[in-house]
């Protein structure tokens, strides 16, 4: 696998992506599922009601369509688990999103569905891929990232799927509160796991399923970035949440996640951090969380938040191609 394979692969998905959206974006104005704002978030959103959302639609049929196509090409038509499993994260999260904002957007519900039968659902998911990975023989130690040195869980590694894809989910998901924020941070977070499953010894199909990702993602920001004409919904950020700790088991890079994601571990920190101080104290540590919303009610215009934290995110990827590449 060339360098000009991830850039085709980057390419398709992108054009994907930016064909289906003004096909999409009418289609889902036309039956009124738009975006309800929740009164607590802040004053400044509330002319975002209305929004088209479920726009992960459209990313998720890009990346399943554009890894498809690549992966027959460059594994001569015979495609291994890896990236069947990659994909199955993908919809099965992707589904449980869809049912979220349909619940939202179709019958009127804000908060979509209770937190239990999200979890509940997390949990499935996460519990069959395990079982997978067990009936694949796949390996149970963790590596500390640049060194030699690992552990194997055996059984507790089943515990850390399920945190992984669990936390990752909702991590992202939390993140999805700005326009043109999850879209950039993800993407940027995903080219750097795709390097990485392409340095050494490529795994390609988590290379291309990767910068599939980051295609479909670009294309998707030209229709989401400020002042956004579509959000993903929880369509899309709980699937990319639930398909990027995916890969990161499936490249051994499991620890190397909180570095990279290390956008998305800000973010859930900040709400954690909130609600133990609010608990305990009844003061709150940040304006309001997550943390892009601090950022928005200090005064930064919209754009120089996504902006920053996009900087951010690259750097969070910059160091964890660093410590993976250079240091092992």
């Amino acid at each position: 696998m060339n360098i000009t394979s991830l850039i085709i692969t980057i390419a398709i998905a992108f054009l994907v992506t930016v064909l289906l959206s003004p096909i999409l974006i009418p289609f889902l104005r036309r039956l009124k599922f738009g975006q309800s704002i929740r009164e607590e978030g802040p004053k400044s959103h509330l002319k975002k009601s209305g929004t088209p959302t479920m726009g992960g639609v459209m990313i998720i049929g890009s990346i399943v369509i554009t890894s498809i196509i690549m992966a027959s090409k460059l594994v001569n038509g015979s495609i291994g688990y890896e990236l069947w499993l990659l994909l199955f994260v993908l919809l099965g999260y992707g589904l449980l999103g869809f049912l979220d904002d349909f619940i939202k957007v179709a019958l009127k519900r804000n908060l979509g569905l209770t937190s239990k039968q999200k979890l509940l659902g997390q949990l499935v998911i996460a519990i069959i891929i395990f079982i997978i990975l067990k009936n694949q023989g796949f390996p149970t130690y963790i590596q500390i990232p640049g060194t030699d040195i690992q552990w194997d869980l055996g059984i507790g590694y089943a515990l850390l799927i399920i945190f992984m894809l669990v936390g990752g989910s909702n991590a992202v998901n939390l993140t999805d509160g700005l326009d043109g924020l999850l879209a950039g941070t993800a993407a940027i977070a995903f080219g750097a796991f795709g390097i990485l499953a392409w340095y050494g010894t490529p795994q390609v199909e988590v290379a291309i399923f990767s910068l599939a990702v980051v295609g479909a993602l670009l294309g998707f920001l030209v229709f989401n970035a400020h002042p956004a004409k579509v959000f993903m919904g929880d369509t899309g950020s709980l699937a990319l949440g639930g398909a990027i700790a995916t890969v990161a088991i499936l490249t051994k890079l499991e620890i190397l996640l909180v570095i990279i994601g290390g956008v998305f571990v800000m973010e859930t920190l900040s709400v954690i951090i909130q609600v133990i101080s609010f608990k305990t104290t009844g003061k709150r540590v940040f304006k309001m969380s997550p943390l892009h919303h601090h950022y928005e009610l200090v005064g930064w215009s919209e754009w120089r938040v996504v902006t920053t934290f996009w900087t951010v995110g690259l750097i969070f990827a910059a160091l964890g191609i660093y410590i993976e590449v250079w240091l092992s």
